[in-house]
């Protein structure tokens, strides 16, 4: 399973935006230090979540975020705006980009 990203794995273990947003939340109430934090967290993201559920879904995070920071997901190719010619989107895309 560790082969799989956070969004396979979300969708493969029947997790809905509404869900992933609800845990998102949860874990910026429920930090490391709170007691019961991952039943407190299946609480709030609901839908018959477990506190089970949530510490792998996290653990799954954490693995993505890693293998970003390590520069092993490859940076998605961007289709252009507008059809047509393009010229210099590349250049203006990548003057904002903050690395």
């Amino acid at each position: 399973m560790a082969s799989l990203s956070m969004s396979a794995a979300g969708r493969a273990a029947g997790w809905t935006p509404k869900q992933n947003k609800l845990f998102e939340q949860a874990l910026a109430v429920h930090d490391r230090d709170t007691p019961d934090r991952w039943h407190n967290v299946a609480r709030a993201v609901g839908g018959g979540k477990s506190a089970d559920d949530v510490r792998r879904y996290y653990e799954l995070l954490v693995h993505d975020v890693a293998n970003i920071e390590a520069g092993k997901v490859p940076f998605p190719a961007y289709r252009p705006p507008c059809p047509g010619p393009n010229v210099g989107y590349e250049a203006d895309r990548l003057k904002h980009l903050k690395i």
